[in-house]
């Protein structure tokens, strides 16, 4: 064997000892595909931390959450993970994440309201990395075509209320859509109009939600029932999409990622969500996180690699890539605005928001909230005794 052949097979060798030694960071992103822009950054932090190999694996959204709870239930955790924040408390109560630690400078370049979503006894249990704002989208040929102003959205629930019940009553299409189905969109958008009418689930470590606020948003639905779309209880916001397209819904609540997805010739608008009568402008923030998990032998690696794709130009570029709502207020909200002025009822809406509770069991939380809305809008109980039923619940779910 001459010298060259026997320098590259050596340099083989040493290439799949080195291989062979790596330790690797398991990485489970939730998607239909990987985000914009992550093999890159994978193969940029790859090669700038030699013995170490970041590996993806993408699972469906429907899949996803299920897929890394069974593995950490297991004893078999990835590294880091993409997780509904909600699930955060949960993990972190079982021991099976680690805390990421932040700096002040690292904290003070998010929106504060944006970190109280993975915020619990004083940790920081997960580096959020989508945010979602809701707004209210409207019809403006179906607002001309009722006699109503197509560029004067509601501002308040009362208004929605008026402007919900001319349009049903002069064009036949509904006014505004609700969702009422067995769905996490149904928890969000109760949660919106609680927030929007002064109410509460929690505060701090006490079950607030048994108050007038809550019994009166229950009791706004009831109102507006009339003139949403027939049999709410069947829909969730996406099902409400195609009926907005289609100029069979007037009005609907929505995140940003609608723009989207209109189709051409749709006259439509986006517009800061109505609020109650005991209430002001607000908004509900929900985000996904990138949880670390334990006893991989890696949690360092992965607290960097997770502040690494979550640097403010990296951030942003994902953001862009997926519609969601930045979660820094100086990298990225006015570059989005000036390029497209519908940005801004969501980007507000971050100031304006607040945290989805954080419950040991998330689903059971879930389950609590929309059986309320559907008992109230199914006519088996009043407003009263839906909240009074969900407030004992919640009580015992613990936070």
């Amino acid at each position: 064997m001459n010298k060259l052949a026997m320098g590259i097979l050596l340099a083989l060798a040493a290439s799949g000892a080195q291989a062979a030694n790596e330790k690797i960071i398991n990485f489970i992103q939730c998607g239909s595909k990987a985000s914009p822009g992550i093999e890159e950054n994978i193969s940029a932090f790859n090669q700038a931390n030699p013995g170490y190999k970041v590996v993806l694996e993408v699972v469906g959204w429907d899949q996803c959450e299920q897929k890394v709870t069974t593995l950490a239930s297991a004893g078999n955790a990835p590294a880091l993970a993409q997780v509904g924040s909600r699930t955060l408390t949960r993990f972190y109560q079982n021991d099976l994440i680690v805390p990421v630690p932040l700096s002040a400078a690292e904290k003070s370049s998010y929106y504060p309201a944006v970190l109280d979503t993975v915020h619990y006894e004083g940790e920081y249990l997960g580096l959020p990395v989508a945010l979602s704002t809701r707004a209210l989208f409207w019809n403006k040929a179906l607002f001309k075509q009722a006699g109503l102003n197509p560029e004067q959205p509601p501002k308040t629930w009362q208004e929605l209320l008026d402007d919900s019940r001319i349009i049903k009553e002069k064009t036949g299409a509904a006014g505004f859509g609700l969702t009422g189905k067995a769905f996490s969109s149904t928890t969000h958008s109760f949660l919106l109009w609680l927030y929007s009418n002064g109410g509460a689930v929690l505060d701090g470590d006490k079950v607030v939600f048994n108050s007038p606020q809550a019994v009166e948003t229950l009791e706004w639905y009831k109102k507006i029932l009339p003139y949403a779309e027939p049999g709410p209880v069947a829909y969730d916001a996406e099902a409400l999409r195609p009926l907005f397209h289609q100029g069979k819904v007037a009005m609907f609540m929505s995140g940003s990622w609608e723009r989207g997805q209109f189709p051409a010739g749709l006259e439509w608008g986006v517009a800061p969500l109505p609020y109650g009568p005991h209430g002001k402008p607000s908004n509900l923030l929900v985000t996904d996180s990138l949880a670390i998990f334990k006893g991989t032998g890696v949690e360092d690696k992965a607290i960097a690699f997770a502040k690494f794709i979550t640097t403010p130009d990296r951030q942003l570029a994902y953001e862009k890539g997926y519609g969601f709502t930045p979660v820094r207020p100086d990298h990225g909200p006015k570059q989005l605005v000036a390029e497209d002025a519908s940005w801004k009822p969501f980007i507000d809406g971050v100031a304006l928001g607040k945290a989805e509770p954080l419950f040991y069991d998330p689903e059971q939380f879930q389950q609590t909230i929309n059986t309320a809305t559907q008992q109230v809008l199914l006519n088996q109980a009043t407003p009263e005794q839906a909240v009074k039923t969900a407030a004992q619940a919640l009580e015992q779910n613990g936070k």
